[in-house]
């Protein structure tokens, strides 16, 4: 995500407020200008449409309400994803905002904690998996770890949060199960 102004953080932040309180479709720029505490003009001139707007905010609530640290180990993973849900549900109208963009793909987003980081840890970690099972460990953990997965599990499945966390865990282990063989010692330092 780019370094944004002042005002465009004010701008996504009452936004962000704004559709906890109310839902993103009932929102005018006229409310949040006056939240953020600016002219109207002024959103209009930091996002020109609505969905500049939207997307704008859903990339700013999964960079900065949803961020997290990265994993240490590709092995820690299954925590942060179990922790990661218990967010998403903490705050389900941004988690949605959210998902619906990535899952239309109009934001390009990529999952948390990102392909790169995954990468980067299977080189250190596995670096004996042949480019097949490399891409099928991280395409299944990028998927595991994103707001899709906790929306497809709390709107198809019904689940609640403890058991969204548990599940998503539980399947990010699975995939980790079939290469804990293959881990390459660390060097002590």
């Amino acid at each position: 995500m780019t370094a944004l102004s002042g005002t465009q953080t004010a701008i996504l932040g009452a936004y962000a407020e704004l559709i906890e309180e109310l839902g993103s479709d009932d929102v005018s720029n006229r409310v949040i200008a006056r939240r953020a505490g600016i002219a109207e003009r002024t959103v209009f001139r930091n996002y020109p449409t609505r969905v500049d707007l939207l997307l704008a905010t859903a990339a700013w609530i999964e960079a900065t309400l949803f961020a997290r640290e990265e994993s240490h180990s590709i092995f820690d993973l299954p925590l942060a994803i179990r922790e990661a849900m218990h967010r998403y549900d903490a705050r389900p109208e941004l988690a949605h905002v959210v998902a619906e963009t990535a899952m239309r793909g109009m934001n390009g987003a990529s999952p948390s904690p990102g392909r790169a980081h995954l990468e980067q840890l299977l080189d250190a970690e596995v670096p004996s998996l042949d480019p097949v099972q490399r891409r099928t460990v991280i395409a299944a953990l990028s998927h595991l770890d994103s707001v899709g997965t906790w929306v497809t599990y709390r709107r198809e499945f019904g689940m609640d949060s403890r058991d969204i966390a548990d599940a998503a865990a539980w399947a990010a282990e699975a995939v980790l199960d079939s290469i804990r063989d293959r881990v390459t010692p660390r060097q002590a330092t």
